[in-house]
């Protein structure tokens, strides 16, 4: 038997579940009998559908039941399970997640659990990382697929790289891994991000950053407080705060060296950059904590004139 779709979408929808009259089942008397539900296509209509005049789709599931399809995608039998999880982590990586934004969130949690060990087994001694942050961070105006947190795009980038590299050592014993593959991204690209979240982070507290849109106007007042070489806040002499006008976190970036740490402004029309604060490095060990107390001092200094 062949069916024809286009002859099946035509036909009317299916009557209602209705009580044969005919029945030796007498069930008791329920408002189900006496109301019975309207055909699937007048209950999509009806202003009471979650989702009225549309037909279902995957994507319009709840999140933590679209979450969960994504984890029973990966195969569970035995016999080169790891090598078919890797490609279907690849998978998910280079298709799934392109569909569409819930598919997108839900392959790029999948993703980033499954890789953060790996990626923060690889971090420098006396660096600091937190680019999957368990507390919930603003989110930028612009896009809510972005996170505000810079070291997210850092820990995308080792993942795209490490997925594809994974399958390609599986599928051939030719294939030799690269020792200083991520070498640019934890020697300079994630101190960077992470330099900026910091920055970020101490910014807000002390007033001198806002993470309102570019051409917003606010005013902030300064703490009395300021940060210390280790990160923690030190108690300054009681004064009356003086309101500053804070810099939008969106214009600004870091320029990460191992002898010092630039601020640099982003100009809103050209987009060009200009150093507005300089720090030199204590060490090519100092913590990233330190450099970004400093820069932030430096940043409250110069917004105060």
């Amino acid at each position: 038997m062949i069916l024809d779709d286009k002859v099946i979408m035509s036909l009317p929808p299916p009557p209602p579940y209705l009580p044969s009259s005919g029945s030796a089942f007498h069930a008791p008397a329920s408002p189900t009998f006496s109301n019975p539900p309207p055909p699937f296509s007048e209950a999509l209509a009806s202003p009471s559908c979650s989702y009225p005049g549309r037909s279902l789709k995957l994507s319009s599931l709840p999140p933590h039941i679209l979450l969960q399809i994504v984890y029973n995608t990966f195969p569970t039998n035995p016999g080169g399970l790891v090598e078919r999880q890797r490609k279907s982590l690849l998978w998910l990586a280079k298709s799934l997640r392109l569909v569409n934004k819930a598919f997108y969130i839900a392959c790029m949690h999948v993703l980033r659990s499954t890789y953060l060990p790996a990626y923060t087994s690889l971090l420098r001694p006396y660096y600091s990382s937190d680019p999957f942050p368990s507390t919930p961070v603003p989110q930028v105006h612009t896009n809510s697929l972005n996170t505000i947190q810079r070291e997210t795009p850092v820990l995308d980038l080792y993942i795209a790289l490490k997925v594809r590299e994974d399958v390609f050592v599986d599928d051939s014993e030719l294939h030799l891994e690269r020792e200083d593959m991520f070498k640019d991204i934890f020697d300079h690209s994630q101190p960077k991000a992470r330099l900026e979240d910091l920055i970020r982070i101490y910014g807000v507290k002390e007033g001198v950053i806002t993470l309102a849109p570019p051409g917003v106007v606010t005013y902030t007042s300064t703490s009395n407080s300021s940060y210390s070489s280790n990160g923690t806040v030190v108690a300054r002499r009681a004064n009356q705060p003086l309101p500053i006008r804070p810099v939008p976190f969106a214009l600004l970036s870091v320029s990460f060296g191992t002898r010092k740490v630039g601020l640099q402004l982003i100009s809103a029309e050209t987009g060009t950059k200009r150093t507005i604060v300089d720090v030199q490095r204590m060490s090519r060990d100092e913590s990233l904590e330190a450099a970004a107390a400093r820069v932030v001092e430096e940043l409250k200094g110069l917004l105060l004139g």
